[in-house]
């Protein structure tokens, strides 16, 4: 008996990953399908990129959780695509005035996917908010312009032991609107990253809003027992698997 022949033997995979393999060829080239499906994903991950987030509507959404907007030393996108430098630190005058402590401050900054903070961010901020009964919240920064070094300074100014950063991550070819959140204990400006814990790819097709909120959580909780973040927290919430941790 003939053996039947596979036509197609990348497409179970496919349906498990949302990597380009198996996608043919054309004479000397990829199908024309393959080609306008790579041009539209280059084109949503440079409009996420050059994407201007709504921090007015961001607010509204929050509301009543109180919120203050603080930009970035970069003044526009431009300057903060190509001096990170300048994103990484805030604009004085919009710093609120030390004043009553804090456990936890939120920053959420626009970072380089103005989609995922606005898909992903209000969301994910009130499944935090669920587990987080006890401890004090500062009022919500949101980071116009930022990068994730921004949040230490600007959760400092609310004397917050814990800065949790919400911040758009840099879009790929497959996912434009991945959120990223940082955690840093006692921040302050200066903080280097291998001092935070980072959970990353949260997004309709990758980390649910709860599971991220429980390996957050569980973050923050062990880094005030210990007094400390980054590389010597390694995240290990129950039922969870491993984190990046950097």
């Amino acid at each position: 008996m003939t053996k039947a022949i596979e036509l197609d033997p990348f497409a179970r995979f496919r349906d498990v990953t949302r990597a380009r393999i198996g996608l043919g060829r054309s004479g000397d080239a990829m199908p024309t399908r393959a080609i306008l499906d790579f041009q539209l994903a280059h084109a949503r991950a440079r409009d996420a990129v050059h994407g201007q987030v709504d921090f007015t509507a961001l607010a509204d959404e929050l509301a009543p959780v109180p919120s203050i907007r603080v930009r970035s030393r970069a003044k526009d996108r431009t300057i903060y695509l190509a001096r990170p430098d300048l994103g990484r630190q805030a604009d004085t005058a919009d710093l609120p005035e030390p004043g009553e402590r804090h456990d936890i401050a939120f920053v959420i900054a626009d970072g380089l996917s103005a989609a995922a903070v606005e898909r992903h961010a209000v969301p994910l901020f009130k499944a935090c908010m669920k587990r987080l009964g006890g401890f004090s919240v500062a009022p919500v920064i949101l980071g116009e312009q930022a990068r994730v070094a921004f949040g230490d300074e600007a959760a400092a100014a609310l004397g917050a032991e814990i800065a949790i950063v919400l911040i758009g991550e840099r879009p790929g070819l497959s996912v434009p609107d991945s959120l990223g959140a940082y955690i840093t204990f006692r921040p302050q400006a200066g903080r280097r990253d291998s001092e935070r814990n980072c959970i990353s790819n949260i997004h309709a097709d990758g980390l649910s809003y709860e599971a991220a909120a429980d390996k957050i959580v569980w973050i923050v909780r062990e880094a005030l027992r210990l007094q400390l973040t980054g590389v010597d927290l390694k995240e290990n919430a129950q039922g969870a698997t491993e984190a990046l941790s950097y």
